[in-house]
């Protein structure tokens, strides 16, 4: 589920729609949880459907660890990639501004974390890198762990409208990070190498 002061807009011909804050969210908030409406698909279902899902499920799901796929029921599949994201996913199954989000700014995240089937060139924002690429989870997965640090240990004190979403056991476990009892999990745990794996 996606962060309720978001709504759905069209950004640019280029882009197309995406999420957009309609209020301030600040850093450390949780901003997407997976929930118990998203539907989960393994390779061998999606091997089995039509060339019209699978063409959907490419568009608008992501994979994780496992390389099962995982499709939003509302706006959160319209988060759109950026370099420089606002947003971040972290091991638990739910995402975070890692910076201060306000109002008419567009929700983003980076891609390379949700292991794309193949690479794609991204708009250009003026940065370094270009392109995502499925791979980019083993390249970048100790900056991206260090980014996510200070915002997530801000997670307990900010206000979470998702919270509800998440049990008692994964608040434990968020507050023993935030508070230097754990280390928190690396997104490496994330990867699912495609080389063998792929759909036909």
């Amino acid at each position: 589920m996606i962060h309720p002061k978001t709504e759905l807009r069209f950004i640019n011909d280029e882009i197309g729609y995406g999420v957009v804050a309609t209020d301030f969210i600040p850093k450390g908030t949780i901003t997407w949880v997976l929930d118990k409406f998203d539907r989960e698909f393994t390779p061998d279902q999606v091997q089995n459907f039509e060339d019209t899902y699978k063409d959907i499920l490419e568009v608008y799901s992501y994979r994780n660890g496992s390389g099962n796929y995982i499709l939003c029921w509302d706006n959160g599949r319209f988060v759109n990639h950026s370099f420089n994201s606002n947003c971040f996913t972290t091991p638990y199954d739910f995402e975070i501004a890692i910076r201060d989000i306000h109002p008419g700014e567009q929700l983003t995240d980076d891609y390379g974390y949700l292991n794309v089937s193949e690479p794609f060139r991204a708009c250009n924002e003026g940065t370094r890198r270009k392109v995502v690429y499925p791979d980019d989870l083993i390249k970048y997965a100790k900056v991206w762990d260090k980014k996510l640090t200070l915002p997530f240990k801000r997670i307990p004190s900010v206000e979470q409208p998702l919270k509800k979403l998440l049990s008692q056991e994964k608040w434990d476990l968020i507050f023993s990070i935030a508070s230097g009892e754990r280390k928190m999990d690396s997104l490496l745990s994330l990867y699912y190498d495609q080389s063998n794996k792929m759909v036909g």
